[in-house]
């Protein structure tokens, strides 16, 4: 056999035999000290998978752009809580189970 045809051929059991000693070396890693964020091995996991499936990296790609995107809270419907953090006032509104419109029957009989 050709060196670079044994090369080729131990390309991909090789990155497997890499990526399990990088998970092994995270695992005590990790016993040793509380680490966070995204492991190494999981990061090459995903560009690993995504040399053989394309979908794979749109999938990453999206993900990459939606952790990138502003998250509001509730958009568009009206605030629950109303905060005025210039006025010092905070608005809270109770709700009123008499005042229930018809279609609104939340678990009871009428």
């Amino acid at each position: 056999m050709d060196p670079v045809e044994t090369a080729l051929a131990w390309t991909i059991p090789g990155s497997v035999l890499l990526l399990v000693a990088v998970a092994g070396y995270e695992l005590l890693r990790q016993r040793r000290r509380k680490r966070t964020g995204t492991p190494l091995a999981a990061t090459y996991v995903d560009e690993f998978t995504a040399v053989f499936y394309g979908t794979k990296r749109m999938e990453l790609d999206h993900r990459d752009s939606m952790s990138m995107m502003r998250e509001e809270d509730a958009q568009g419907a009206p605030p629950e809580h109303g905060v005025d953090l210039d006025g010092g006032i905070v608005i809270l509104r109770h709700s009123d189970p008499s005042r229930d419109g018809p279609g609104d029957d939340r678990g009871r009989s009428r």
